[in-house]
């Protein structure tokens, strides 16, 4: 939708900050980022787009065979069988154009009036899976979004479905009538939801080109540096392209160099929650919910509203919280600094796609295991608590002297055999022994009371505020309830057995960091150390291999006794303990033999880590030291924010 300020048309709630011309630096920084995507693979192959075109070809055809097989399961005729139709959506990154190499393409079947949502998962994912070149058919028709994963010709795709108020689907429908929703349940509103943002913010860029290039630098940085995740409490794939979408608006003939330089800036500098907006907020034909922080208490929570243009409007980064917040704007900084240098010559593309530092920036960790016996159950089991973590998070937030609770954006999957109860329950823990790690599934064939363990493992890393100057004494860290209450949270949900499913929260430190964390190469090996002279500190037991040591030196020097700073207690009756809390009970065995895993809750104190381990350094509070990045050519991103946007 263009607006109008005075004589001029332009798209957006406010008008552009520049309509200038990229410079030539930026024409020729251009060509190098595109050159850098080329080569860091986030383009597919000619014959990997030819394969999805003839896949989406295939699955088009499928529906309307889908749909006609119901209608004459419904009573109706031959003609009007053949006349009802059916026809597929694209939306997400392939819709967008940004998708790489072996990426889902997330698929909309639309289907007339007389196909319910039922027939979609026992009719259409049984002609699925008796279909050639399909494999790994899997429906879940209880999530929040019904979806059936799938893979045809090793194209894997994400099916959804709404069923729209019509007798038939003709093959030229657009979803960009409002009118479509009505008389339409939830479900179907929101499966229909993916697809028209995806449109809208195509209609809505000046340059869709220029929005491509722009965005795929984008996704791949935020990938690179562990910021790419919706349910951790991060930006998902759509909430990054309406950020990116919206820099486009502010610079129309700025070509995808210039809008990544500026892209940085801007978030950085974004007045938040001043929400981000591709076109004002519509009212439609439904009696549903539109975004709106004047009237409902929950949208005004929400720390950097970016809201989905397409009616009606939501908000896309509700899971956003304090700590991811400050996260992703420390990022963004980052960001700004390095494209400044680009610019300037002194540094190159691949410096923005650096790997992040997750595993080598924090002293404390928290480990959040979820286990089962089951392959299948192990799906939706991690799949549930990934879907909680975020509520840990926001609950350790409130943590005194814990300044930031940052979630890795992926869980670690492992699957462990087991000789016997006691390797279950240790692995259940997170223990997982050397033996146990080379053992393969044929070593515990034909062996009694042997069995398999599936675990996904999530992690997050805890920042301890600094000491303040002039404290004395050991501080404690007292996270006993907010693992308390998660656990107590993720055990409600309504398939919960406790007898097939565990559940651990527990802390470690960086030194003890599995090595599956760390590509090959990249954790430093450990080094041989002394012996302290103190008997209540084990320095050596706590030594990170992982920080060069210049920044040993600088925490020494900040930290010049050797007392432990600080105790991290995850429970408030384990203040002696050191040992984590065996399960109240043995595992049972399930009716196909797996080892069903117990319940089981951590009790631990521990000591924080010596000198020479790695240290968070927060973000600077005092706003007189910090060095903002600025936008060139005295343009003003005030202009973006000003008042008066809604």
């Amino acid at each position: 939708m263009a607006q109008t300020n005075g004589t001029t048309k332009y798209l957006g709630v406010t008008p552009p900050i520049s309509v200038s011309e990229s410079t030539p630096r930026e024409k020729e920084v251009t060509v190098t980022l595109m050159e850098e995507l080329r080569r860091q693979g986030t383009f597919e192959s000619e014959d990997e787009a030819k394969l999805r075109e003839v896949v989406l070809g295939r699955l088009a055809a499928l529906v309307k065979k889908f749909v006609r097989k119901v209608s004459l399961a419904r009573g109706l005729s031959e003609a009007a069988a053949n006349a009802a139709g059916g026809k597929i959506f694209t939306f997400g990154s392939y819709r967008l154009g940004v998708h790489g190499p072996g990426s889902d393409i997330d698929t909309l079947c639309v289907v007339p009036k007389h196909v319910s949502r039922e027939d979609f998962f026992d009719v259409f994912e049984n002609m699925l899976k008796e279909t050639e070149g399909v494999t790994e058919v899997s429906g879940v028709p209880d999530a929040y979004v019904p979806i059936i994963k799938t893979k045809i010709s090793g194209i894997p795709i994400d099916l959804v479905m709404a069923r729209l108020a019509l007798s038939s689907i003709p093959d030229d429908l657009s979803l960009q009538d409002d009118n479509l929703l009505r008389n339409l349940d939830e479900r179907c509103v929101r499966s229909l939801n993916g697809s028209r943002v995806t449109d809208e913010i195509l209609r809505l860029v000046p340059n869709v080109s220029v929005f491509r290039d722009a965005l795929r630098c984008i996704k791949l940085w935020a990938q690179r540096r562990a910021i790419y995740s919706n349910v951790n409490g991060f930006l998902g794939g759509v909430a990054w392209a309406m950020l990116v979408a919206r820099i486009c608006q502010l610079y129309p003939n700025a070509i995808a160099g210039a809008i990544v330089s500026r892209f940085f800036i801007i978030m950085y500098q974004w007045t938040w929650p001043q929400p981000v907006l591709l076109k004002p907020i519509e009212e439609g034909p439904l009696p549903v919910r539109v975004w709106n922080p004047k009237l409902y208490p929950a949208d005004r929570a929400h720390r950097m509203p970016i809201i989905t243009p397409a009616y009606p409007s939501m908000c896309a980064t509700h899971n956003v919280t304090q700590s991811t917040q400050m996260i992703m704007t420390e990022e963004f900084k980052k960001a700004s600094e390095i494209v400044d240098r680009v610019i300037i010559g002194k540094a190159s593309w691949s410096d923005l796609f650096a790997k992040h530092d997750f595993f080598h920036k924090y002293r404390y960790y928290l480990q959040v295991i979820a286990s089962t016996g089951s392959p299948e159950l192990q799906i939706k089991w991690s799949g549930t608590v990934e879907s909680r973590i975020r509520q840990l998070v926001m609950k350790l937030e409130y943590v005194e002297s814990l300044a930031l609770a940052h979630p890795f954006i992926k869980g670690f999957e492992q699957v462990s055999y087991c000789l016997n109860e006691e390797e279950v329950r240790a692995v259940a823990q997170g223990e997982i022994s050397e033996a146990i790690a080379k053992r393969k599934k044929e070593d515990i064939e034909g062996v009694e009371g042997a069995s398999t363990v599936y675990s996904t493992t999530f992690y997050i890393g805890l920042a301890v505020e600094p000491r303040q100057p002039g404290s004395t004494g050991t501080r404690r860290l007292d996270i006993s309830y907010p693992t308390t209450e998660f656990t107590k949270l993720v055990k409600m949900w309504e398939k919960f057995d406790e007898n097939k499913m565990g559940i651990v929260v527990r802390h470690i430190r960086s030194s003890s960091l599995p090595d599956y964390v760390f590509d090959k190469g990249e954790r430093q090996p450990r080094m041989a150390q002394k012996r302290p002279n103190t008997k209540t500190i084990d320095r050596s037991s706590n030594t990170s291999p992982d920080v060069p040591n210049k920044k040993a030196r600088l925490v020494q020097s900040i930290l010049p006794s050797r007392r432990p700073d600080c105790v991290l207690m995850p429970s408030r009756h384990s203040m002696s303990e050191t040992t984590t809390a065996l399960p109240h009970e043995a595992p049972q065995l399930t009716e196909n033999g797996a080892g069903a895993l117990p319940q089981i809750n951590t009790a631990t104190a521990v000591e924080q880590p010596p000198a020479t381990a790695p240290i968070y350094n927060p973000p600077v509070q005092d706003a007189s030291q910090i060095k903002s990045p600025q936008l060139p050519n005295g343009e003003n991103v005030a202009v973006a924010t000003a008042n008066g946007v809604p």
